[in-house]
C-alpha cells in the first residue's frame, strides 16, 4: 500500500489526509458512498487517485453525489453500484454485475441506519438496525471476498460507533424480538461491527487481507434522520457545532485505517479528542470482551445461519 505516513507522524498524534501517498490504480468500494462520511472518503480517496465505487440504495442519489465528486476533481475515477444492503438479494444481484476479474483493494462498510423509533424489519425479516448494519455487510463482504483476493494489499475497513461500548448492546436477541429499543438496537448492531472485525481479522491473518474497525466520533449525518420529536431536533442542533464534529472530519478514522502502514490487523480506530468526539485518528480500546473468540465465533455462525451465506476464507 502505498502511503506517505511515517512512524514517527502517526505516533505523535498528528495524521491528517495530507499524509495519504499516491492511490492510483486501488480500487475502494465504499457503502452509503453517496452521503455523509462515505461521500467525504471516497473524495479524499479519489483526490489521490483511487477509483471509488460509490454504493447506495439509490441511483439518482448516486448521480448526484458523482456529479458533485466530478465538480470539484474533473479527473475523478468514480463508478456507483445500486445495492440496499437490507435486502440480501439486492447485495447479491450488485456484486454479481461487477466484472469478473474485478480486483477491491479497500472495501468500507460504511453504511448503516440508526434511531429507528419502532421495530421494523428488513425485506428478509431481520430486525432493521441489526439487518443493516450488522448482517448486510456481513453479506456484501462474503460476497467481494474473492474481488478482495484478487489485490496484492487489501483492507476491510468496517465503521462502528462509540455505542459499540454501551452495556447496552449485549449480543443476545439479535432480532430484537422479545425487547426493542432503537439505542439498544443501533449499540447492539454496531458492538457486532466490532466483534465481527475481530473474528474476520483472527481468520483473515496470513492471506494478506486485513480487517480493521473505526469509529468516527460524533457527526451530523444521514443517520439522524429517523430522530424524531422537538427534543431530539433540538439535541441535535445544539451539538452541531460544540459536540458533533463535521462528516469530514468523522471520515479521517476510515482513512486513515484504510490508508496507514501503521494500521494493525483488527486493531480499532477513533478521533483522539476529548471523549473521542473528533480528532485526529489513533488505536483506541475496544469494548469490553469484544476480542473474545468464542463470542466471535458465535456471532460469526449466527451470522452465516440468518444469511444462509458462508463466509470462506
Amino acid at each position: 500500500m502505498s502511503a506517505r505516513t511515517s512512524r514517527n507522524s502517526a505516533s505523535a498524534g498528528h495524521w491528517t489526509p495530507d499524509e495519504i501517498g499516491d492511490l492510483t490504480g486501488r480500487t475502494a468500494f465504499i457503502t452509503g458512498g453517496n452521503s455523509g462520511i462515505g461521500l467525504e472518503t471516497a473524495r479524499v480517496l479519489a483526490r489521490y487517485g483511487a477509483r471509488v465505487i460509490l454504493a447506495g440504495r439509490d441511483q439518482g442519489k448516486l448521480d448526484l453525489a458523482v456529479a458533485e465528486l466530478r465538480g470539484t476533481q474533473r479527473d475523478a475515477l468514480v463508478d456507483t453500484a445500486v445495492v440496499d444492503l437490507g435486502s440480501l438479494a439486492s447485495i447479491a444481484a450488485a456484486t454479481s454485475r461487477l466484472a469478473p476479474s474485478e480486483t477491491i483493494d479497500l472495501l468500507f462498510n460504511n453504511a448503516g441506519v440508526m434511531n429507528v423509533p419502532e421495530r421494523r424489519t428488513t425485506v428478509d425479516g431481520f430486525e432493521l438496525t441489526f439487518g443493516t448494519n450488522h448482517l448486510g455487510h456481513f453479506a456484501l463482504t462474503a460476497s467481494l471476498l474473492p474481488a478482495l483476493r484478487r489485490s496484492s494489499a487489501a483492507r476491510i475497513v468496517t465503521v462502528s460507533a462509540i455505542a459499540a461500548t454501551w452495556r447496552i448492546g449485549r449480543l443476545d436477541d439479535l432480532m430484537s424480538e422479545r425487547r426493542y429499543g432503537a439505542m439498544r438496537a443501533y449499540a447492539k448492531s454496531k458492538r457486532a461491527n466490532v466483534v465481527f472485525t475481530q473474528e474476520l481479522a483472527r481468520r483473515l491473518a496470513g492471506t494478506g487481507i486485513e480487517a480493521v474497525v473505526v469509529h468516527p466520533g460524533s457527526a451530523v449525518t444521514n443517520l439522524q434522520r429517523h430522530s424524531q420529536g422537538l427534543l431530539s431536533r433540538a439535541v441535535i442542533a445544539l451539538t452541531r457545532n460544540v459536540v458533533m464534529g463535521s462528516p469530514e472530519g468523522a471520515a479521517w478514522p476510515s482513512l486513515y485505517a484504510a490508508t496507514s502502514p501503521d494500521v494493525a490487523n483488527g486493531g480499532f480506530y477513533g478521533p483522539a479528542g476529548r471523549d473521542q468526539t473528533s480528532g485526529t485518528p489513533k488505536q483506541v480500546a475496544l469494548p469490553d470482551r469484544a476480542d473474545d473468540p468464542a463470542e466471535g465465533n458465535r456471532l460469526w455462525t449466527e451470522s452465516e445461519r440468518l444469511t444462509s451465506l458462508r463466509l470462506t476464507i
